[in-house]
């Protein structure tokens, strides 16, 4: 097995490191990636990515929102949080098979002293029934990998916050997450490893892993240039783009309704391909003009902050709807 040493925490140059030791290099063993990510949510290949965050906090804190190319559900990451990728040939046996694959990371923490670390269910890790790593595998061409979190000592609050979704009625056929009790690692290791934060604790599971006692022991491949050049292609065509973080998202229906002084609004729009496919609006307001001249100026527009502010500006609201600002139609629509 290979090491590939990096220090980048931007999840959209991560998630595309992965991609690039997936699907270009051509390394013929076994690979080993960790990376640690700034705060961000990194959502499941086939989940609405609007059902799966709370927009507003997540706008607020301003944390990365990116799609990954596994399955499986949302996961939150910050700087507490090291995440591991095996990237291997694909030998038929052995995608699915998370016993396998997450044995090596188990049987480090085991020489850290976190004896109760195991695997439950299909995908968890968990210490005392407590989740501290999810995990999801991909494959394709022939190549696979299996990568999963390894919550060390993350921010618990922000795990809840970030991925505690605002109540609205959304159906769609997106994979819905289960949510987990959580725990982190680090109050269940030995003694002599409490005192290290995330790298320090990244050295020493890459240290049991290949069964060293120095890192100069490890086999290495670093990045070259043209290997970074390539990674920043991938990002820019996926993880840096809207249309794979948010557009790929399943088709769903959204209903939202919110009383305001000049009356009740409620909307019920269709979502398809990140972009509002229908919508209609209804309501106790008094308003001139034909509210359908709303809908239609609606309809098509990309279901993200920044398409509808700007297209919701363009809108007479007092005119439609009475005293009403801007910022409080957005609100309901996003």
């Amino acid at each position: 097995m290979i090491y590939v040493p990096n220090e980048k925490n931007d999840p959209r140059i991560n998630l595309a490191i992965e991609t690039y030791l997936l699907q270009e290099k051509d390394i013929n063993e076994p690979v080993l990636l960790f990376y640690i990510n700034e705060p961000s949510i990194i959502i499941g290949r086939n989940q609405n990515t609007i059902e799966e965050i709370n927009k507003e906090y997540v706008e607020k804190k301003h944390i990365h929102v990116v799609r990954r190319l596994s399955g499986g559900g949302a996961v939150y990451h910050d700087l507490g949080n090291l995440n591991f990728s095996f990237i291997l040939p694909d030998d038929g046996g052995s995608f699915r098979d998370f016993a396998k694959l997450t044995q090596p990371i188990i049987d480090a923490l085991h020489k850290m002293g976190v004896q109760g670390a195991q695997l439950k269910g299909r995908n968890d890790l968990v210490i005392n029934d407590k989740k501290f790593s999810g995990n999801a595998m991909y494959a394709t061409n022939g190549r696979m990998f299996a990568h999963g979190t390894l919550m060390f000592d993350s921010e618990i609050d922000e795990v809840v916050n970030a991925l505690n979704v605002r109540v609205d009625k959304i159906a769609s056929k997106g994979i819905k997450s289960i949510r987990s009790r959580v725990t982190n690692i680090k109050p269940y290791v030995a003694s002599e490893y409490k005192g290290m934060d995330t790298i320090g604790f990244r050295n020493e599971i890459l240290l049991k892993i290949f069964g060293v006692d120095s890192a100069d022991e490890v086999e290495k491949y670093h990045l070259t240039e043209e290997d970074w050049a390539a990674i920043e292609r991938i990002s820019d065509k996926y993880y840096r783009n809207w249309d794979w973080n948010y557009g790929k998202s399943p088709e769903f229906n959204l209903e939202r309704r919110h009383r305001f002084p000049i009356g009740s609004i409620e909307v019920k729009m269709n979502v398809s391909d990140g972009a509002i496919k229908n919508i209609r609006v209804f309501g106790d307001f008094f308003g001139l003009g034909e509210i359908s001249d709303v809908e239609k100026v609606l309809t098509g527009v990309n279901y993200n902050k920044e398409a509808l502010e700007a297209v919701v500006k363009k809108i007479d609201l007092k005119k439609y709807f009475g005293n009403i600002e801007n910022q409080d139609f957005l609100s309901l629509l996003y």
